[in-house]
């Protein structure tokens, strides 16, 4: 695995950077997902038009609903991001790889949205016949590569034996991770592998095979990735990866480590009134089933599992956001799973409360309601982020710091010399005016979105509908509030707010992309839908969409440029970029 050489960031030089997710990316030679020879690709891009940062969510390995947020491991890697050809593993033969990826079924998965089932078993067996080669002719002789593979196994042995053998107990259950519903065998390590000893021969050296096939998996793809962090050092693109705040509840870091984890509540955030695409969170906040962490319990062994966990980040990204960082001082839990919403979702409090014992969904360890409770959340705050940044050592951490955000995070976050982010619709004056960005703090980071969110030209059609159905409505209140917020947002940019564009124009785009890289923000960063003016949305919270983390983009980056209207948009950002002083 090759060495990456120590790169520090600095907020005295400002950067650019563009998001986009590791599955949207279309390369001529992808298996139907994005994987790490698009990325590498992504990273000659952004090089060739002065965008620093190249930020991606999650690359973790998801489970059934393919979330990046929903992982199965916090530490393996997703091996859907691996670039499976005998070009990217010298294990697989170009006979293999043609024989098993036949033409039409590339062309195929090629097309339209990812395929999750059939990219993942059609990956699953080319890294198979890949296993099968280097088992043969690497393995068994004991080279020099068996050996650097045997390495990696030693060194990522805390959680590598453990999710190995979970990897192996998900096929035993038709790919389900949900161990809880497996036969008590199957529970826990120890179960497990008082099991697997009492196969018969036959049956035991089968699964042990399967054992030594994931970690061969993730040694491929550490392999992978640390090169592109090296890659990326040596092009001056610095990958910025993700680290959801909490794990899923079906993964094999809950299975495998229980005393470190409270499964009687279910993280998520509180209630937003002001959102419009989901009643339940609305009403109640999201449910995102995650198992609370028992920070004594981990306090006592040195918050080792944060530790690996940071680590194995460190190893292939220079910057890594936290997302929900406010989880750190406190989070909020309901005492029911998310299976369950329906179930509570009409209810009163009371009725909620007396239907599950008087509980109700709340903040753990305490809400910020008087002041002592904001300094107890702030102290473990402080101690969890401090932890971190020892962990994470030459990369640099940034915090997702939005939602309902307790007045005291900011000023800390920016104490600890981690800077959160800036979303300029949400950043508002006394008089709901937008705030001017130069007075955003230098250790922050400006995006007219995330992946959450709508782009910006979906924003400002949402906006028009919004008023256009207020006066439809006769409804001269919202119709007066709606029309203020049109005026707010051209203010922003520039115009009178009295003849207001119905669309979207390009003039209004360049407006925006000015604003945005003209911030004192260390870094101002553009999802790539949102360079090129489009209105593709990777997720919407709270729904099932199928759209949901499956969207591609529409060209491979090879015809990005090729584009005439796509190669004007990115040259105009460019062209700002320099403007901007925010070029390498």
């Amino acid at each position: 695995m090759p060495k990456t050489h120590a790169v520090k960031l600095s907020p005295n030089k400002k950067l650019a950077g563009v998001l986009v997710p590791v599955f949207a990316i279309r390369t001529d030679s992808d298996l139907g997902i994005g994987d790490t020879e698009g990325v590498r690709q992504m990273i000659d891009w952004c090089a060739a038009h002065g965008l620093s940062v190249l930020q991606i969510l999650p690359i973790n390995e998801t489970s059934g609903d393919n979330s990046p947020y929903n992982a199965i491991s916090s530490q393996a890697l997703d091996p859907t991001t691996i670039a499976v050809s005998p070009r990217h593993i010298s294990d697989l033969s170009v006979a293999r790889f043609n024989a098993i990826s036949r033409p039409d079924l590339l062309a195929e998965l090629r097309r339209g949205a990812v395929n999750y089932r059939r990219v993942k078993a059609l990956k699953r067996e080319l890294l198979w016949a890949a296993f099968e080669s280097f088992l043969a002719k690497e393995h068994s002789k004991k080279t020099s590569r068996a050996k650097r593979f045997q390495l990696f196994v030693e060194q990522n042995a805390d959680w590598l034996r453990d999710y190995a053998l979970f990897r192996v107990l998900m096929e035993e259950h038709g790919n389900s991770p949900s161990w809880e519903h497996w036969p008590k065998e199957h529970r826990d390590p120890q179960a497990a592998r008082q099991w697997l000893e009492s196969l018969p021969s036959e049956g035991r050296e089968k699964q042990n095979e399967k054992l030594l096939f994931f970690c061969y998996v993730q040694w491929i793809a550490f392999a992978q990735w640390v090169g592109l962090k090296e890659y990326g050092s040596r092009k001056q693109v610095y990958l910025m990866g993700d680290i959801p705040f909490g794990v899923g509840r079906a993964s094999a870091d809950v299975w495998a480590d229980r005393t470190i984890f409270d499964l009687d509540w279910s993280g998520g955030a509180p209630p937003e009134p002001s959102f419009s695409d989901d009643e339940f969170t609305r009403r109640w906040g999201q449910n995102w089933g995650i198992p609370l962490y028992r920070w004594r319990a981990m306090r006592e062994r040195n918050f080792d599992w944060w530790r690996m966990r940071v680590g194995n980040v460190h190893k292939v990204f220079h910057i890594f956001r936290i997302d929900h960082a406010l989880g750190f001082y406190r989070i909020y839990a309901f005492p029911w799973p998310p299976e369950h919403n329906r179930e509570f979702l009409k209810l009163t409090e009371e009725q909620v409360a007396k239907k599950i014992g008087g509980l109700l969904p709340r903040f753990f360890p305490d809400p910020d309601k008087t002041d002592k409770q904001k300094k107890t959340n702030l102290a473990q705050g402080n101690e969890l982020l401090r932890m971190v940044q020892d962990a994470a050592g030459d990369t640099m951490v940034v915090a997702e710091d939005l939602g309902l955000v307790p007045d005291y995070v900011r000023p800390h976050l920016l104490n600890l010399g981690i800077p959160g982010f800036k979303i300029p619709h949400w950043e508002r004056n006394p008089d709901y005016t937008y705030t001017d960005p130069a007075a955003y703090p230098r250790l922050s980071i400006c995006t007219p979105a995330t992946h959450d969110h709508d782009p910006l030209v979906a924003m400002w059609r949402r906006m028009w509908h919004e008023h256009e159905d207020a006066r439809a409505k006769q409804d001269d209140h919202r119709a007066h509030v709606t029309w203020l917020e049109l005026q707010r947002f051209v203010w922003w940019l520039g115009y009178d707010g009295k003849n207001i564009p119905r669309d979207f124009t390009d003039e209004m785009h360049e407006c925006y992309v000015r604003r945005v890289l003209g911030s004192n923000s260390w870094l101002a960063i553009f999802m790539l839908t949102d360079i090129f003016g489009q209105e593709t949305r990777f997720n919407v919270p709270g729904s099932v969409a199928e759209s949901n983390w499956s969207v591609r983009l529409d060209k491979t980056i090879a015809e990005l440029d090729k584009d005439p209207g796509l190669l004007a948009k990115t040259q105009l950002v460019e062209r700002l970029i320099k403007e901007t002083r925010r070029h390498p």
